[in-house]
């Protein structure tokens, strides 16, 4: 039996293994984002930075969670087998719920997921317990909610002090420095950079390293009876370092940027990532007491040795410092999630994430409304040299960085100092909402949500918030029916769970690499609007442009041919998928919209009052067609589903041959997007009227058989003759799109 459980034991490790992936893919957010959205240094710069952190951090650290021995239940009244299914159910959970977090581009709390997957998991072993008489004490003796309820009590303190605190301190420093920082940095950097520099180490003395191994109690003692000298000596040496550096021609504010992305990512990694490892530790000390005094019963022998402290090899510690650097520098789900609050943050309009929700539309609303009411009470004076300080146009982006360094040296200090001291005042703060929720306040306060993207933006912001509660109930209900299944039905279920979830990851990642999206539509997207050279944009633009709509127009002619072959066959599996498919394509061509929207902007005002009106006609016209699939999916699909009569067979040649014209169309108006001339704009244009009229001449054809012919067959001839319907208004979309798109090529193109 002690064999089946080394097995178990080496399976936790295996698991951890995963779990430190998918855990640095959604923790990398915090420590890589102000670095890669301000371009403070190149990524691969960037990631060897932060890596060295991730390394030192792991391989420093004390290396246990003590929340994963006792912190949550009182393992005196748990037995090996409880503590073993309780830690499986944990790490199965952790690495599912983080994987699918991961996937979805959402940052969420790890430390939060762990704690309450381990409440979860007691709790239902607890109640097990409690039920079948074995432990004779009540819910209360063995589980310590006292803990939960202090990282919920955290939850909401992290997030609306970093939201407060960050516009705050935003708004004060881009007061002082404006958006043209650059002219306004000759005295005043050596003092913002002495500042920012100090506020690093104190960070890390006080969060990064007291934590780590090498710090002894003698020198915890002489930091807390020093520690404001410490900082009032770091204060005026770095202040006077960072005025000789600027002096030197050397950029302060990426040297801090950096700074700040090293001691984040080591602390990171020595206070959150590192707690992965510690239930799998956990898991082994158990099993190190079993083996050693244990009676052969694993459901008799109590756990009362994880009360003792924890004594952890270094080789673990710096093998999970490897792992998290692999996994730092390979993850592309990091990337994802690392994308999703620099899109949030970013001053540069761009590719919005997420849609528009109620909440967010009356949050915005309620703040103009009070916008309006400060501007009326405000002196004239003020508010132009408020508007003069927070002049938006005086921003140089010559790199396309999604925010100044100012900003990512705000964010970096700020999150650091904040958790910094909500250590050292023992409350507990998270360090991924206090990040995160830093980000999104200096964002406000720099006038990143505009009234065009700020619906957008909230609505991400409620989205990620959304999701770190959910990641509570989530963990804790996750962990309790695993851990109910595995108590139930033995360590059999042990050796499933985890199989299954290795498998489980596998296909994730799969499924990911294969739905990754275009780079190279997206870098000419970014080359747009990052583009200060409203000359040289429009080539560029109309490449983007055609590689859009001639991607649109192949979707469109297959998912017609798809759609109605599927209605003549009766394949109502094939109309599911249409359906999915085509709710995704308004999606993407929503979001393809607006930004060609914005990359229009960009032109010169010359090109773009001429062309502005056959731009937004052929963007109509692609919404009007994707509608008009929609509607023939939409009645085929209901008819197939109901099992109605198929389509009579002398009426599927006349259709065959009205979708053969269709998909020629289609083809032909490609041709001409792809191609770049209007030379056949004409004839094309000719064959959609006359394609017109013969469906006209069908459709009036089929409404005759329907008044004279069998009552039985008039359901289906009433879904034929809207799918006809359909198709007409289709074609005469497509004829006007081809208009719309030869005046954007060619402003002397007169066709009618």
């Amino acid at each position: 039996m002690e064999i089946l459980f080394l097995c178990l034991i080496v399976f936790l490790f295996m698991l951890a293994v995963f779990d430190l992936s998918v855990g640095v893919s959604n923790d990398a957010v915090n420590f890589l984002n102000s670095a890669i959205g301000s371009k403070a240094a190149p990524f691969k710069r960037v990631l060897i930075v932060a890596s060295l952190g991730v390394f030192l951090g792991a391989a420093m650290s004390n290396g246990m969670m003590d929340i994963a021995r006792h912190g949550i239940f009182r393992p005196e009244y748990f037995s090996f087998y409880d503590i073993l299914c309780i830690f499986m159910a944990v790490m199965v959970t952790d690495i599912i719920l983080l994987d699918i977090f991961n996937t979805l581009g959402l940052p969420t709390s790890t430390t939060v997921s762990m704690v309450f997957e381990l409440l979860g998991a007691s709790f239902v072993v607890a109640i097990i317990k409690i039920f079948s008489g074995e432990s004779g004490v009540g819910l209360n003796e063995l589980i310590n909610t006292e803990k939960a309820l202090t990282v919920i009590i955290g939850i909401f303190l992290s997030v609306a002090i970093a939201f407060v605190f960050g516009t705050v301190v935003q708004f004060l420093t881009r007061l002082l420095f404006t958006f043209d920082y650059r002219r306004r940095m000759k005295w005043k950097i050596g003092i913002f950079g002495g500042v920012c520099a100090t506020a690093i180490i104190y960070f890390l003395l006080i969060k990064g390293v007291r934590n780590m191994a090498f710090m002894t109690p003698e020198i915890k003692a002489v930091i807390d009876h020093n520690t404001g000298w410490i900082i009032a000596g770091c204060l005026v040496g770095l202040t006077v370092i960072m005025q000789i550096l600027h002096m030197l021609r050397v950029n302060v504010l990426k040297v801090i940027v950096l700074m700040g992305t090293f001691s984040l990512a080591m602390a990171f990694a020595g206070n959150d990532l590192v707690n992965f490892i510690g239930v799998p530790l956990s898991g082994l000390s158990a099993y190190n007491d079993y083996a050693a005094n244990g009676d052969g019963n694993p459901m008799e022998h109590m756990m009362v040795a994880l009360n003792n402290p924890a004594d952890t090899s270094v080789w673990f510690l710096v093998g999970a410092g490897l792992i998290m650097v692999i996994a730092l520098a390979t993850s592309k789900k990091a990337r994802k999630v690392s994308q999703t609050e620099i899109g949030l943050g970013s001053s540069v309009g761009g590719d919005e994430m997420f849609g528009s929700s109620r909440l967010a539309r009356r949050i915005v609303r309620w703040s103009l409304s009070a916008i309006n009411q400060i501007k009326h009470h405000t002196p004239l004076k003020m508010r132009r040299w408020f508007g003069a300080r927070f002049n938006t146009l005086e921003a140089v982006n010559e790199n396309g960085e999604a925010f100044d360094l100012v900003r990512g040296a705000v964010n970096l200090v700020l999150a650091g100092a904040l958790i910094a001291l909500g250590t050292s005042m023992k409350l507990p703060l998270s360090t991924t909402f206090v990040t995160f929720m830093v980000a999104m306040g200096t964002s406000l306060a720099d006038r990143a949500w505009g009234r065009e993207s700020a619906v957008f933006r909230i609505t991400g912001v409620i989205s990620v918030i959304g999701g770190w509660f959910m990641t509570a109930g989530a963990a804790f209900i996750g962990a309790g029916i695993i851990v109910l299944a595995m108590h139930s039905f033995g360590v059999a279920a042990m050796f499933v769970a985890a199989i299954l979830t290795v498998f489980l990851i596998i296909r994730s990642n799969r499924r990911f690499r294969e739905s990754k999206p275009e780079e190279g539509d997206d870098a000419m997207f970014n080359a747009i609007v990052a583009s200060n050279d409203s000359e040289n944009v429009w080539p560029v633009f109309m490449t983007y442009l055609k590689d859009r709509q001639a991607r649109f127009l192949s979707y469109a002619e297959e998912n017609y041919r798809v759609v109605t072959a599927a209605f003549v066959k009766e394949n109502v599996k094939a109309l599911d998928k249409a359906e999915s498919s085509l709710m995704k394509e308004k999606q993407r061509l929503k979001n393809d919209r607006r930004k060609e929207t914005l990359c229009f902007r960009k032109l010169g005002r010359e090109t773009a009052i001429e062309k502005s009106t056959w731009f937004y006609l052929g963007n109509n016209c692609c919404m009007s067609i994707l509608y008009n699939l929609r509607r023939i999916n939409e009645i085929c699909k209901e008819h197939v589903e109901n099992n109605f009569l198929p389509l009579p067979e002398r009426y599927v040649a006349d259709f065959e041959n009205v979708r053969d014209k269709v998909s020629a169309l289609f083809t032909d108006t490609l041709a001409i997007v792809t191609e770049g001339m209007t030379d056949n704009v004409d004839i094309v244009r000719r064959e959609c009227e006359i394609t017109k009229n013969q469906i006209s001449d069908t459709y009036h054809s089929l409404y005759t058989h329907i008044r004279e012919g069998d009552p039985s067959t008039m359901t289906v001839l009433y879904v034929y003759l809207n799918m006809l319907q359909e198709t007409r208004e289709m074609v005469s979309s497509l004829r006007k799109f081809i208009r719309a798109y030869a005046k954007i090529l060619d402003n002397n193109y007169s066709g009618r």
